[in-house]
């Protein structure tokens, strides 16, 4: 695949890095429970993954599930956590906070953003949840955030497309618009044809089952999913979004 395309999966696992990796991506978002959208990762797991890959690792911060309106001290700990996440090598962080009302926090994503200097930042699908986009884009742009990852707004990036054409063109030369959200073998040559994006993201996930011999499936550990099922990063699925990817960018689909 050609250097300059930017492949990004969003793993929560040792063995989703892994496979990321040998799929082709370019870069991983790292975080533990997608299931709850993403939360901070373990130092422990960063560490290991570290020392396995060879590709550029963004941490999540995200201190819990649920909204984006950050406490004080919640915001204290993301600053902690990006603090300590540098001093081990991490290549750049993934944050994003809201107000209230549903604006870009931008007092808190500036403190976020002096935390992680000088390593690179993208601003996550808090995005999606604002009140305004165009607005929003602005405020992130002004933040010096390199990336956005958003779904256009929409549940997924087929609901979103509309909204992710218009940020494209809004955002040429300022920010990488970096499509994100549903993305799959069967919808990103649309995605990117109407973005004319270089980069996407993507969890490339299929469902795994447990190999333990006995469950008990009268109890679960604080969901309703199964204990025995979960999702990880497909090497197979990521080699057919590089597969296709590769494609647009050779009949012009895409502006490098």
């Amino acid at each position: 695949m050609e250097a300059s395309f930017e492949v990004e999966v969003c793993v929560d696992s040792f063995e989703s890095a892994v496979n990321a990796e040998k799929g082709g991506a370019t870069r991983i978002e790292l975080c533990s429970s997608l299931l709850d959208g993403g939360i901070t990762p373990s130092l422990g797991m960063f560490k290991v993954i570290k020392r396995m890959i060879d590709i550029p690792i963004f941490v999540l911060v995200r201190p819990r599930g649920g909204d984006f309106c950050y406490s004080e001290n919640e915001v204290a700990i993301m600053e902690e956590d990006i603090s300590i996440f540098k001093a081990h090598n991490a290549d750049g962080f993934v944050v994003g906070a809201l107000t209230s009302n549903g604006s870009v926090d931008r007092g808190t994503c500036q403190r976020l953003m002096e935390a992680a200097s000088p390593l690179p930042v993208t601003f996550h699908r808090a995005f999606d949840m604002s009140r305004d986009a165009l607005q929003a884009l602005e405020d992130i742009i002004a933040l010096g955030c390199k990336r956005l990852l958003t779904s256009g707004q929409g549940k997924t990036v087929t609901e979103g497309l509309e909204l992710l054409g218009k940020l494209s063109e809004m955002a040429r030369g300022r920010i990488i618009i970096m499509p994100g959200g549903g993305i799959n073998e069967d919808n990103l040559e649309a995605v990117l044809k109407v973005t004319g994006t270089n980069t996407f993201h993507s969890s490339a996930s299929i469902s795994t089952k447990s190999q333990i011999t006995f469950t008990n499936e009268k109890v679960s550990m604080g969901s309703n999913s199964s204990e025995y099922t979960w999702k990880v990063c497909s090497t197979q699925r990521v080699e057919n979004l590089v597969r296709v990817a590769s494609r647009c960018l050779q009949s012009k689909h895409v502006t490098l």
